[in-house]
């Protein structure tokens, strides 16, 4: 539909840019209220007396709340106006579980269990005829769920200089490779096991594809990017590499752990932190050396935050975490409330959510993709207002 940016299509596009979206997965249940600080009220250091940011290291983002010690290069991001802070997300009846919690993130659905990610039927939408094997890119162990959709491919890398090895093994043991391959995912009996391993033939011809597409993003690219050797900043410097290559990648994913701080949680969380701020500035400051970093939003989250109180050393599982969002097309800013730490509005102990994550999904795809957002987040639960900003005005 006619849009004053310019020509919108389905798809989010206008003018030929097509958006761009990353996620980045925060495993264990990162502590939010020790990444975003309210140091402003007192019973934040009542509540976090052995893990509590001292006041003087907070890096204030207003007169309220700041960010960990740790997250310079995004305090930095802020500053420029890239990074919109979204405290109190989270879901009805939060579960502390972190293998159902983080199953209600990848599928949009707390109250019942279903196999559809959502990000499996963005996907979809994207490429209704499954074009590209490469619309949709994880990097890690295996795909995640929230990109897992029948008859819908998606691919999982879990390094991008690694990932065509298979096709350089010299002469003959590469045919016998592939040969070998090709037998376990392309049965020549079609049989009531052929139909049954069906799902799983398509997956090893698309991951085939995709090794001829990928093995390619490495050597066309060059950047005066320094990153890490750690794998989170690995992970986002393979994102990169891909979409400077232009591959036609809408959906990428990335997932670094470790938050799960029952103990050792000042040290542990330091590090951690530092990891993520680094590896995030990097692959931002990278995109934008190349010109490429318009049409990208990254999402930063976690399965679910941590207790109000400490335990003596570290915190044990809670809810009311926080979510951020970081991209040119960004309005940057702390977006509503932060959760109430008075005893009396605290959740058994939790911080209180008080605001949906489906909210924040239905923003990203109707403003980012401009995409129908309810088949997709499974009901209607309104969005924030000027998040972000037009595509033309990135």
């Amino acid at each position: 539909m006619p849009s004053e940016n310019g020509t919108r299509r389905l798809d989010g596009s206008r003018d030929g840019r097509h958006p761009v979206f990353a996620v980045l997965q925060l495993s264990g249940g990162n502590d939010f209220l020790n990444t975003v600080i309210p140091y402003a009220d007192p019973l934040y250091f009542d509540y976090r007396k052995t893990v509590g940011i001292p006041d003087g290291q907070v890096l204030r983002l207003n007169d309220r709340l700041g960010l960990h010690p740790a997250m310079g290069p995004i305090k930095s991001l802020f500053d420029q106006g890239k990074v919109a802070v979204i405290p109190g997300v989270g879901y009805p009846e939060p579960d502390r579980s972190h293998f159902r919690s983080m199953d209600i993130w990848h599928t949009a659905e707390p109250a019942r269990y279903i196999s559809e990610g959502w990000l499996g039927r963005v996907i979809r939408e994207l490429d209704p005829k499954k074009e590209n094997v490469l619309t949709g890119v994880s990097f890690g162990s295996g795909l995640p769920r929230a990109m897992y959709l029948p008859g819908t491919p998606a691919t999982s890398v879990s390094q991008l200089e690694g990932y065509g090895l298979m096709t350089s093994l010299a002469g003959a043991r590469q045919r016998q490779a592939l040969k070998a391959f090709t037998r376990m995912y392309m049965p020549v009996e079609f049989d009531e096991a052929a139909m049954i391993l069906n799902h799983l033939g398509q997956t090893g011809r698309d991951a085939l594809a995709a090794v001829d597409l990928l093995k390619v993003a490495p050597t066309t690219y060059e950047s005066r990017i320094e990153y890490a050797s750690d794998p989170l900043s690995q992970s986002l410097k393979g994102i990169a590499q891909i979409h400077l290559a232009r591959l036609g990648t809408r959906i990428f994913y990335a997932e670094f752990g470790g938050f799960d701080v029952h103990g050792n949680e000042v040290a542990t969380q330091a590090k951690l932190w530092g990891i993520v701020s680094r590896a995030i500035n990097d692959f931002f400051a990278d995109l934008q050396a190349h010109n490429a970093a318009d049409d990208v939003v990254m999402l930063v989250f976690s399965e679910f935050g941590r207790r109000v109180r400490d335990n003596g050393n570290g915190t044990d599982h809670g809810s009311g975490g926080g979510a951020f969002l970081i991209g040119e097309r960004v309005n940057g800013g702390v977006y509503a409330e932060y959760p109430s730490l008075e005893p009396s509005k605290q959740l058994n102990g939790d911080l209180r959510f008080n605001n949906d994550f489906r909210m924040l999904y239905t923003t990203i795809l109707e403003e980012h993709f401009g995409m129908p957002a309810a088949p997709i987040v499974n009901g209607n639960f309104g969005r924030f207002d000027r998040l972000l900003k037009p595509l033309a005005a990135a």
